[in-house]
């Protein structure tokens, strides 16, 4: 049984460079004469030319807040995406919203190469807790663990007794879900005194994986890797290891050029600083060009001990802007200052993210010139309805601190 998904995990990195960049500016054309909305974000440039690096980061970064906005003028998909291709695919919207069509490939969105290096193999049976409603994030690697061969059971977001009952009765050896929900769901086996001796590896995103936390699993006897995915390009790197032994950084997916800018710029970092991903993926419904994740890493200039030898990214590192994910959604300010357009009362608010207990935990700060004027109960209701998560609300009698702040997330990474 190989070690490898296939022979491009080991290929010399100049020929993968080559073939990268090799039809990069036919690719650029067609999905320009396709998208008009890539049209108009690339207008004006003579793509001819992009054939290289270099090449490439002359064309402007497209942000997430320019995407949402062309989406609001020209629903659902602003025009970026070749609507002539989506016939029989799933179509999903994330938190902003962002709405993002399923294209239409075998493992649409590279999981299997992930699940593979993480011990995943054809007769694996898989427990998946991701959300397979609204978000992609449930069929993103059940796509791919079904490509390898594996049986998926789709447990999505149902309630953790069932997920215990279902995990125990369907001897699923492979779990896949947020690190947090994998606690949750092994605390709750502790509580019920169900055992699962079949369950020996994991695949997790969707939250920080603590250092802590990966040792639990591990004295449990899991195996757990973890994923670098985002609902627009799917899974962009991921964790590797030799004998079990878990590398260090994140292995850069095939299929994707990835990029590391100085954050509100399309300028590259210096080696080994911080910056920004920016990823592009040319599929001819759904190309995206220089899309800015939002995320901070940076680059390991040595290879893998694993042998792969696509460059590798630091894992994630922080956001360049305040959209922060939460138990594996993300949460926008635009949706914190909607919430306060539906709550005149509030002069001010600050959503607060924390950990209590191995779980993120959401507490909306607000003030106002009279906060008897404040339901709590009803600002705690519109909180979930926008942004599909539940946390308290904390009124304070003192004001915010006018700094820009709308997000605060204190979690301590590491």
């Amino acid at each position: 049984m190989s070690e490898y998904f296939d022979e491009l995990d080991t290929q010399e990195p100049r020929l993968r460079e080559r073939a990268q960049f090799a039809k990069l500016s036919s690719q650029l054309i067609d999905a320009v004469n396709s998208c008009p909305g890539l049209a108009t974000h690339l207008d004006g440039i003579d793509l001819s030319g992009i054939n290289n690096a270099e090449s490439l980061q002359g064309l402007p970064v497209l942000r997430k807040s320019a995407l949402m906005e062309a989406q609001a003028q020209n629903p659902p998909f602003g025009g970026f995406v070749n609507e002539a291709g989506l016939s029989g695919c799933r179509v999903f919207m994330s938190p902003g919203p962002v709405w993002e069509p399923q294209v239409g490939l075998v493992d649409p969105w590279q999981s299997a190469r992930a699940l593979h290096a993480a011990g995943f193999r054809g007769g694996d049976r898989v427990h998946n807790t991701f959300s397979y409603h609204v978000t992609p994030g449930g069929f993103m690697l059940d796509e791919g663990a079904r490509a390898l061969g594996c049986s998926v059971f789709p447990s999505g977001t149902s309630p953790t007794e069932q997920q215990v009952d279902t995990l125990s009765t369907f001897a699923a050896n492979a779990f896949v879900g947020t690190p947090d929900y994998l606690n949750t769901v092994l605390k709750k086996c502790d509580e019920l005194k169900v055992k699962l001796p079949a369950l020996n590896r994991a695949m997790v995103s969707g939250g920080p994986l603590f250092p802590a936390m990966r040792e639990g699993f591990t004295a449990r006897g899991i195996r757990v890797q973890q994923c670098y995915a985002t609902a627009d390009l799917g899974v962009i790197a991921y964790e590797t290891a030799t004998n079990g032994v878990v590398h260090s950084g994140l292995v850069i997916n095939e299929h994707l050029i990835v990029e590391i800018v100085k954050p509100g710029s399309g300028d590259p970092v210096a080696a080994g600083e911080v910056g920004e991903i920016v990823v592009t993926r040319l599929h001819p419904d759904y190309p995206l060009v220089r899309f800015a994740t939002g995320d901070l890493s940076a680059y390991i200039d040595e290879p893998s001990p694993c042998g792969r030898t696509a460059k590798r990214i630091k894992g994630w590192m922080g956001r360049a802007d305040q959209r922060t994910k939460v138990r594996g959604m993300f949460v926008d300010p635009t949706q914190i200052q909607n919430l306060r357009k539906e709550h005149p009362e509030v002069n001010a608010l600050r959503l607060v993210v924390s950990r209590a207990n191995d779980k993120d935990v959401m507490t909306l700060q607000v003030n106002s010139a009279n906060s008897a004027q404040i339901n709590a109960g009803a600002l705690s209701t519109s909180l979930k309805r926008i942004t599909g998560l539940s946390g308290e609300v904390c009124v304070l009698e003192e004001a915010l601190p006018n700094d820009g702040v709308v997000i605060d997330d204190q979690r301590e990474l590491g």
